[in-house]
């Protein structure tokens, strides 16, 4: 399964704020330059998670980018499926078009793969993916 560059500049942003020392929140500048990607497109994956309340956008001078919540609580599972279209196949939606659709066990197996996926993901906080915080924030500065 490839995850969309959305969903991956998510998971990146999300990094950048567990790991961030700075008393002020980080900028969608700051941000961007760090991981060497466009600014709009950082923008574009902050207001997603503001919307789904993963990140608190602090408006005014001195604002910027913070987490809304403690990383520890932030399941990776749950940013995959509220960030990514996990539709595998046509036949993964209620219009399904395809004649052997009731029948179809390949179906059944990509379907009990993407649960094991999610299942592996959800076993993840944001707080397990920087547990090597020193060292991510070297290379990111």
């Amino acid at each position: 399964m490839q995850l969309t560059t959305h969903t991956d500049y998510a998971l990146r942003l999300l990094i950048y704020l567990a790991i961030s020392e700075q008393k002020a929140p980080a900028t969608v500048q700051e941000i961007a330059l760090s991981y060497g990607i466009s600014a709009n497109h950082i923008a574009k994956v902050a207001q997603t998670l503001v919307q789904l309340d993963y990140v608190k956008s602090l408006r005014g001078r001195g604002g910027g980018l913070v987490l809304a919540r403690q990383a520890h609580t932030i399941r990776i599972g749950s940013v995959v499926r509220e960030t990514e279209n996990l539709k595998l196949l046509e036949c993964f939606g209620p219009d399904s078009s395809c004649p052997i659709d009731p029948a179809c066990t390949l179906k059944k197996i990509l379907g009990r793969a993407q649960e094991a996926f999610l299942e592996e993901l959800d076993r993840h906080t944001l707080a397990d993916l920087v547990t090597n915080g020193g060292e991510l924030r070297q290379l990111l500065a």
